[in-house]
């Protein structure tokens, strides 16, 4: 499942771009959501050391996969954006059959990596939906927000993305009536 989330994410924003009949306030509330998404997947990339240091400063403080989160944020968005209860539905049903999977072997390949402080970790902070309080690691260093890790996982292509097909959504609300 892993290999096919973003292929599949591509289909979807397609299906999105077909059938959905966006209106301005259908755009402009999906788009302030869509927003909140794409910056906590921005935060989250600049404190992410991929397989190096396990992450729990920053987002993952809070939830335990804040990029997952995000694009969750992102797609909600879409959905908002794209005024079609049933383009909700199918939204809702990849998320949970792809990202739901790909978090549960992350965890397990992360407990291989880390050992006890990830299970420390995965004891305090929920796996998705965020926490109230931010978790506080009594030893170790917290990690603060790198922008050079933002560049390194090209997360900026998340905001060109994004762009793109709002875009297509402003021009399909302004002008395919």
């Amino acid at each position: 499942m892993q290999r096919w989330r973003v292929p599949l994410g591509f289909i979807c924003a397609a299906l999105f771009v077909v059938f959905a009949r966006p209106t301005r306030l259908t755009l402009t509330i999906g788009g302030v959501v869509a927003l909140f998404g794409l910056l906590l997947r921005g935060w989250s990339a600049g404190h992410i050391r991929k397989n190096a240091a396990l992450a729990v400063a920053g987002p993952y403080a809070y939830t335990r996969n804040p990029l997952y989160l995000g694009s969750f944020i992102i797609g909600l968005g879409f959905t908002i954006a794209a005024a079609r209860p049933a383009l909700a539905v199918l939204f809702g049903l990849l998320f949970l059959s792809i990202y739901l999977p790909v978090m549960r072997v992350e965890a397990a390949t992360l407990e291989q990596l880390f050992g006890t402080d990830y299970r420390e970790y995965a004891q305090e902070v929920p796996l998705f939906l965020p926490r109230l309080l931010p978790y506080r690691r009594e030893r170790g260093e917290q990690a603060g927000f790198e922008a050079a890790l933002y560049m390194r996982y090209r997360e900026y292509e998340a905001a060109l993305g994004l762009l793109v097909i709002w875009g297509i959504l402003l021009a399909k609300a302004l002008f395919w009536k």
